[in-house]
């Protein structure tokens, strides 16, 4: 093998290594998110008083503009941006196996 073949695989392989470096960073401050303990030092927040009330709750109708989930035309727009993005991927990655590959040279 070439020097210019091993220098693109260990490029690769850094690459692969530094996504996956900055994806572990990415998740790892939510992954160890919790909440602070109380100031006393338990765990547990003070029991409240039996008469302890909260203020008054008033329940009032509210109309909503989406009642749950992402609107069908986003979630279709996303599909055709996600099979176009493949097709392409597929036909470039296909583009480059064949550019790469030998020509059959007939038998005589």
């Amino acid at each position: 093998m070439n020097l210019i073949r091993h220098v693109r695989r260990l490029a690769g392989v850094l690459a692969g290594l530094g996504a996956a470096l900055l994806a572990l960073a990415g998740a790892a401050p939510v992954a160890m998110a919790r909440p602070l303990p109380p100031a006393g030092g338990s765990h547990y927040p003070p029991p409240l008083p039996p008469a302890h009330t909260v203020a008054p709750v008033y329940k009032i109708p509210v109309q909503t503009a989406a009642v749950g989930g992402m609107p069908g035309w986003a979630i279709i727009l996303i599909a055709l941006g996600a099979a176009l993005l493949a097709a392409v991927a597929a036909v470039l990655a296909d583009r480059a196996w064949a550019s790469r590959r030998r020509p059959i040279t007939p038998a005589a």
